[in-house]
């Protein structure tokens, strides 16, 4: 008899975010994978653009779909090819888009996507960091190219995404500004933000000019605001507004494909063009190297992601999934296990 686990999962793309928590065998490895016992798994506003099929044209699914994208947990057991890991090593992962299923007792995922854990965190907290750290890591290195002396804005920088970012810049040698509420500031300006502006009394738009970067968490409504405040040449960075035809030929997506994705960003490029500043849009990939250097600066600046207080089981996954959907999570919200 196969071992079996339990996978929350759905059946098909629809509008109503709500999975299944199903009995399924517990996936066999290949050689170059490890299988994972997860201890615990974060859940991410891209849950919803996975399950609603919102963004099917970047990376469609097969049904039924496994769904969970981060985790962290221990190694059950190795393939042949695998050195850098034992039986019992803690380590976390943001799995690869193509093969997502972090909800659920058991994961099979390549060894490249995988990093010993942060020293300084819990499961839980290692859950959290994967995803917002590789966001921020391959948007500072490769979408805006970072150059030390220059300045970054983070809207919306007082969340999780913040967290990471703001002591990832700081060592790449920028000067980072950073708007939020005013319960986070010092959170913030502890992580090494440089200014801080608390956006219910502080309108950014009319205090910062000839920024560098900004990097967008807030999506579309802040687009034009965002754009007026960076210098001539200066790079907009979105993980929310939308992918446009950059995105797609960075991916070297067939033409059908990057001609969809021109005409639906349009709109931002044109905005982006008339203030003579570049438009990007970041949709995050795996990378076991790239979290070996954050768990470096996680150990070295002491980064805790913050939590929601409530932790939900797999059976109450679709409690944890509206929290995100509608809800203001107080941190990042995790299933254990």
């Amino acid at each position: 008899m196969k071992k079996t686990m339990k996978a929350a999962q759905i059946s098909k793309y629809s509008k109503t975010i709500e999975a299944q928590v199903n009995e399924v065998p517990v996936p066999d490895i290949q050689d170059n994978e490890i299988l994972i016992q997860v201890k615990a798994a974060a859940i991410n506003p891209l849950e919803m653009l996975i399950m609603t099929g919102t963004v099917k044209l970047i990376q469609d699914y097969a049904f039924p779909l496994t769904i969970g994208n981060e985790l962290a947990g221990i190694v059950q057991k190795v393939g042949k090819n695998v050195t850098d890991f034992a039986v019992g090593d803690d380590v976390y992962t943001r799995l690869p888009i193509e093969k997502i299923g972090g909800i659920a007792e058991y994961v099979a995922v390549d060894v490249t996507a995988v990093a010993a854990m942060p020293n300084n965190l819990t499961y839980e907290e290692a859950a959290a960091t994967a995803l917002t750290g590789l966001t921020a890591y391959q948007g500072l290195h490769e979408e805006l190219n970072v150059q030390p002396g220059s300045t970054v804005f983070i809207p919306g920088g007082s969340g999780s995404f913040g967290q990471m970012a703001v002591p990832l810049a700081k060592s790449l040698g920028l000067t980072v500004i950073v708007s939020g509420n005013a319960e986070s500031r010092e959170q913030t300006m502890k992580l090494g933000a440089d200014q801080y502006l608390d956006y219910t009394t502080q309108s950014y738009e009319t205090i910062l000019k000839d920024v560098d970067y900004v990097i967008d968490t807030l999506g579309p409504t802040e687009f034009e605001k965002e754009l007026s405040i960076l210098k001539r040449g200066g790079r907009l960075l979105s993980l929310r507004t939308g992918p446009n035809k950059r995105f797609a030929q960075d991916r070297q997506f067939p033409f059908w494909k990057q001609t969809l994705f021109s005409m639906a960003g349009a709109k931002y490029d044109r905005m982006a063009k008339k203030h003579d500043v570049e438009y990007r849009f970041i949709f995050v990939r795996a990378n076991g190297t790239q979290l070996k250097e954050i768990t470096s600066i996680v150990e070295a600046n002491e980064v805790v992601p913050a939590l929601h207080p409530k932790r939900f089981t797999i059976d109450e996954v679709n409690e944890a999934l509206q929290v995100v959907a509608t809800g203001r999570p107080k941190g990042k919200v995790i299933i254990t296990f």
